[in-house]
């Protein structure tokens, strides 16, 4: 177990299963490619060969690592480390003894009793809205699909290769993930991609190979589609190594000047870079939109506004809406709960 203050935009490659509980930060990260918000009170769970880089300074991070496999690989264990849409984590706030437990300053080295301790709190937050027996069907589906995604299986070999214990795993799978088997092979290969891509000297032709693909201008064709970008390009803008200063800074603008300023014309002139030019290069670099981390910039400001007790009008005007509702609806539109419903769920949960 060890407590640090990550650096920013750095990537951190995990080599073992290991649990990162965030004890303070804005809670911006990226894992694999995606970037997450809010994750400031959150145990996070990330798998060997995964990796996250903190896009704010201002962290500070409990990370436990496992070392003995069989226990980490034991099917209770799947719904922390296997993910499927999103992360696998548990939301501090609605567990004050799972908080408890993770703060202790020695925690029992039995890794046994972690696990243990967050599966039970992970299944009670249930954030599929599935019994236990329809995530083992689940977790089947994502175990064979992790094994064989090089072969690009159909839905029906994935199926089949399962004990389905009676379900419909494909009709299972959609209407509680809200994805199909098909878009969880895609899904794992184009993440594979990236991290080919990304991570290695390989060549391209040699990374299509390695994935399955028979034809590496197909894999090419396949790649940009999904992300915009050739591999090469992709490769030349990720820049892991070098970890060029763009993302700092336009977090550090977003950070200044949030409360008063939303045009993109405003920020672009700041990085001395066009609107679109700017967009394009935030989009390349963080997978998400200009737009959206400044709206995002806003709804973290106002949360901690609420839980410090601002009136609604004060935090509207604050932040510069023009009316109190306004910013009611802004808030409710982008975090899906209104200021109310967010400070009554933080404080009676």
């Amino acid at each position: 177990m060890k407590e640090f203050s990550p650096e920013m935009n750095k990537v951190y490659f995990i080599e073992r299963h290991t649990l990162l509980y965030i004890l303070s930060g804005k809670g911006r990260i990226q894992v694999d490619f995606k970037n997450y918000f809010n994750w400031n009170e959150k145990a996070i769970f990330l798998g060997k060969g995964q990796y996250i880089k903190f896009l704010s300074e201002d962290f500070v991070v409990r990370r436990i690592e496992f070392d003995d496999q069989s226990e980490i690989c034991a099917q209770k264990a799947r719904v922390l480390f296997k993910h499927l849409i999103s992360l696998g984590y548990v939301d501090l706030a609605e567990s004050d003894a799972y908080t408890t437990f993770l703060s202790k300053e020695r925690l029992n080295e039995n890794s046994v009793d972690i696990i243990d301790m967050s599966s039970k709190q992970w299944f009670l937050q249930n954030p599929f809205k599935a019994n236990k027996e329809e995530y083992q069907v689940i977790f089947d589906v994502k175990d064979v699909i992790d094994e064989q995604y090089r072969t690009n299986p159909s839905s029906k070999d994935l199926v089949n290769s399962i004990n389905s214990r009676g379900y419909n795993a494909q009709a299972l799978i959609k209407k509680k993930i809200g994805v199909t088997i098909k878009e969880l092979v895609s899904a794992k290969r184009l993440q594979e991609s990236l991290k080919a891509a990304a991570f290695t000297n390989k060549n391209i032709q040699e990374i299509a190979y390695n994935l399955g693909y028979k034809d590496d201008a197909y894999f090419c064709r396949n790649f940009k589609n999904a992300i915009g970008l050739t591999p090469v390009q992709f490769r030349e803008n990720f820049d892991f190594k070098n970890r060029d200063l763009f993302t700092q800074d336009i977090l550090e603008l977003l950070q200044k000047y949030h409360k008063q300023e939303r045009s993109l014309e405003f920020y672009a002139d700041k990085m001395n870079l066009s609107i679109k030019a700017l967009s394009n290069k935030v989009r390349a670099k963080m997978n998400t939109s200009l737009g959206q981390l400044i709206r995002l910039e806003i709804i973290n400001s106002a949360k901690s506004m609420i839980l410090e007790g601002q009136s609604i009008t004060s935090i509207s005007r604050q932040l510069g809406f023009e009316e109190a509702n306004h910013f009611s609806r802004f808030f409710k539109h982008y975090s899906k709960q209104s200021p109310s419903e967010f400070k009554s769920k933080k404080y009676h949960s």
